[in-house]
């Protein structure tokens, strides 16, 4: 199974470079190839759940290092379900743009910057495959070229460029400490009396990462980005890449690398905590649906850091699980704007109402995800937030379990607000022809939310065969060296 990995980087670049070319011969052949070659990521990402023992760390090295182990096997699922999903929806989506054969391009190349951050085993080449993937999404933040999204794209790109500069200055400092910028060998090589150089690489990949992720203070710009950029690119920036070239990145190098220690899990557990309260108060006050959803994409990556801050098996195992249930959920929100702004032409939700009786599979899905979001049960979200708040009591951590509660109650109350002026109500005028989205942009919606209720119902399989190999992988800590390097 090991020549798999390197696939997940070929497939999607090979996507992208005849993307152009295709499109000459024919209109359809982007849709086909994208079909195509997303269809085959997820099933490759299965395939490897079916075959590779949960206890078996997959490498492959020619010329480059690519991992996989527990941690990015769940992030490559995560990130393929995403892709093909939002692929299908980009059908019917993307027709009122000219150039969609660019917008594939740029697509896949993002695809293939994450795969490679998910996969590689070096940190250089992490930070190659993540400027791959930004410098992508700056493009497809600005797809539309208007006003409101060329001034997104900058925000994003300088601040994405602070970001970088700050994680290249912690990666020259590690090999200068090292010697190398091999993942298993940085742990092994760094002096043992280089606490002080230690501690301020973390603060510079913290500082990086955490931009990226758009943890607060880091998060400002990701408001105008989600809001801005197409939905299809706004739920693959919400759903999977704040977490790829973000959260993943974090944990993977605190955990594995530079080694957790009680102050950095401290700093994680506040952002953690910070972001999930800061991002639903400011979500309360918006009437824009899309920023609306990017204030809450800030709230519920504060959930997984506080998860994974909290440095417990049972932290660790809310913090991913939430990680996968917000891919899977704000994905869908995401797309049920877009199918709301492109049936209706407005992201205002006092413009709206009674859409539940014009858009009937955009309004039961958006209630599926809503309810998966705010931690209703039996929905996914519900079981993720629930392991968090019993792992802060577990810790002894119990106002940042309080914290945690009021933000989920703060989420209720923000998506009851969108229920009430986007689906129910009167049906405003204007909107008495109005019909549902295109048949692929439904089915995208429909399967997403099912899923967002199948893993919560299905809750022992989705644990034990998805999320418990990434946290024995986090657990294992420092000994991701000893896996990779065996006994030398």
């Amino acid at each position: 199974m090991n020549i798999l990995l390197p696939l997940f980087i070929i497939v999607p670049l090979a996507a992208a470079f005849i993307m152009i070319p295709a499109a000459r011969l024919s209109r359809k052949l982007p849709e086909i190839i994208s079909f195509l070659a997303t269809l085959y990521l997820l099933g490759a990402t299965i395939a490897l759940y079916w075959s590779r023992p949960s206890n078996l760390m997959l490498q492959y090295k020619f010329g480059v290092n690519l991992v996989l182990d527990g941690l990015s096997q769940l992030l490559l699922l995560a990130v393929t379900v995403v892709a093909f999903f939002v692929t299908i929806y980009s059908f019917s989506y993307m027709q009122k743009y000219t150039g969609r054969e660019k917008y594939y391009t740029l697509y896949f190349l993002m695809l293939a910057g994450m795969a490679g951050v998910i996969l590689t085993g070096d940190l250089f080449s992490l930070f190659v495959f993540l400027e791959m993937a930004a410098i992508s999404t700056y493009a497809l933040v600005a797809f539309g070229t208007q006003a409101e999204e060329l001034e997104a794209s900058i925000r994003y790109l300088i601040i994405g460029s602070v970001a970088s500069l700050m994680i290249l200055f912690g990666i020259g400092l590690v090999y200068a400490l090292t010697g190398t910028s091999n993942l298993a060998e940085i742990s092994r090589h760094l002096p043992a009396n280089a606490n002080f150089a230690k501690g301020f690489i973390t603060a510079l990949f913290l500082a990086g990462f955490g931009m990226k992720a758009a943890l607060v203070p880091f998060h400002s710009w990701l408001p105008d980005a989600h809001t801005a950029a197409p939905a299809p690119i706004s739920a693959t920036l919400s759903g999977v890449l704040i977490k790829a070239l973000g959260i993943y990145a974090i944990v993977r190098i605190i955990y594995n690398v530079l080694g957790i220690s009680p102050q950095i899990s401290l700093i994680l557990m506040v952002l953690g905590i910070v972001s999930i309260l800061a991002g639903v108060l400011l979500a309360l006050w918006q009437w824009d649906f899309k920023r609306l959803l990017a204030y809450h994409s800030i709230s519920q990556i504060g959930y997984v850091v506080l998860g994974v801050g909290l440095a417990t098996p049972l932290g660790i195992m809310g913090g991913l699980f939430h990680l996968l249930n917000h891919a899977i959920f704000k994905s869908l929100l995401f797309l049920n704007a877009g199918a709301i702004e492109h049936q209706a032409g407005t992201r205002d939700l006092k413009q709206m109402g009674g859409l539940s009786r014009k858009m009937p599979v955009t309004a039961a899905t958006s209630l599926i995800a809503s309810m998966s979001i705010a931690g209703v049960p039996p929905f996914n979200g519900f079981w993720s937030k629930l392991f968090i708040i019993l792992a802060c009591i577990q810790a002894g951590k119990l106002w940042f379990a309080l914290a945690a509660i009021i933000g989920s109650i703060l989420t209720l109350s923000s998506f009851l607000k969108v229920q009430k002026y986007a689906f129910f109500e009167k049906v405003k005028q204007g909107f008495e022809d109005l019909r549902d989205a295109p048949w692929p942009m439904c089915a995208a919606m429909i399967v997403l939310a099912l899923l967002c209720l199948l893993v919560g119902l299905l809750l022992p399989y989705a644990v034990g065969i998805v999320i418990n190999p990434a946290v024995v992988a986090l657990m294992n800590g420092l000994g991701y060296s000893r896996m990779i390097l065996g006994g030398q």
